[in-house]
């Protein structure tokens, strides 16, 4: 792409991830509710909810610091960065040189630290408990997570996730094992970082059961909203992660081309990626309904899985291009 299609095609990604996030959480909610026989909210109930505590005045208690008030912001400005970097439905977009999984994962764990961060600052018990098992949590799985991006990087030869998306379009890379056991791995660690059954319920306010909740107990009016948009767009963005490198199916390819043919190769690929997000949001409330939560201290052993299936894939990876390379060297020779 040009430089003015690559930008107008980021602003065109932006705007479909900000306005589909809440509406993911609205369509798994609906499915997960019809699944069980009951009516369900609408699907936009999501966007109503965030439009009316942005209404509201949010109450601070007095004994927070500065940190409780900017938490949401923080969090809900490195949110937006993360998903300005995942593309969508079309490679090659502004921000594609800049589209990096490590500082992907940078800015997703940001977030998460200083929303874990405010919750201690309340001084609350459910605040503690809250941020201690999120970090406990993230103890296991950003490795899994860092495993899976060393997997890929020997694979591609690169982390940026535009580059990668390109090789697996082209059919460079082909079908490998340690590609299936990344995407497992990459499905684990991303139900932990959404708070998602098995491993936490979005929907609960037990006490002892609460991971992501305990943690914005404490948030009302504005704040709660952009606390509430930041985890919509992080499970889209998570959503869009694992699409753009394992299913990149349909995907608008790179093209130095512009006009009519640029715009419908777009078309096609945000109806492609529409109708994938749809699949996903369904499979996923299919998985919750018929799965129950796990213990608290269960969690690290379903983290641990992820963390040994993206070990063995780089290790899967790493001995099988090195025993290629033998091969060559020694026809060679």
């Amino acid at each position: 792409m040009n430089a003015l299609s690559g930008l107008l095609a980021w602003l065109l990604h932006m705007a479909l991830m900000l306005a589909s996030a809440p509406l993911l959480i609205g369509l798994a909610r609906k499915a997960k509710a019809r699944m069980v026989g009951r009516e369900g909210p609408p699907l936009i109930q999501p966007w109503r909810d965030i439009a009316r505590l942005l209404r509201k005045q949010p109450v601070v208690a007095d004994s927070t610091s500065w940190l409780f008030r900017a938490a949401p912001m923080v969090g809900l400005a490195a949110t937006i960065a993360a998903a300005a970097l995942v593309p969508s439905f079309a490679l090659g977009m502004a921000s594609s040189q800049a589209a990096d999984m490590l500082v992907l994962a940078g800015l997703l764990g940001l977030a998460r630290a200083v929303l874990a961060l405010a919750a201690m600052d309340t001084g609350t018990s459910f605040g503690g408990i809250g941020a201690s098992r999120e970090m406990t949590f993230a103890v296991v799985a950003e490795p899994a997570l860092l495993l899976v991006v060393f997997t890929l990087a020997l694979l591609a030869g690169t982390t940026n996730l535009d580059t990668i998306s390109n090789l697996i379009v082209s059919g460079v890379l082909g079908l490998r094992i340690s590609m299936a056991m990344a995407l497992v791995a990459a499905c684990l660690v991303a139900i932990a970082e959404c708070g998602r059954v098995p491993v936490d319920n979005p929907a609960t306010h037990l006490e002892l059961t609460m991971v992501h909740e305990a943690m914005v107990l404490e948030y009302s009016g504005r704040h709660l909203a952009m606390i509430e948009l930041a985890a919509a767009l992080r499970l889209l963005v998570w959503v869009s992660l694992i699409l753009v490198i394992f299913a990149p199916l349909g995907i608008a390819p790179r093209s130095e081309q512009g006009g009519a043919l640029i715009a419908l190769l777009w078309a096609r690929g945000v109806v492609v990626w529409a109708v994938k997000v749809i699949l996903v949001g369904l499979i996923l409330a299919a998985f919750e309904t018929t799965r129950a939560k796990l213990r608290v201290f269960r969690v690290p052993e379903l983290l641990g899985a992820a963390l040994l299936l993206g070990l063995l894939a780089a290790i899967l990876l790493f001995v099988s291009q090195g025993f290629a390379a033998e091969l060559v060297t020694g026809g060679g020779g």
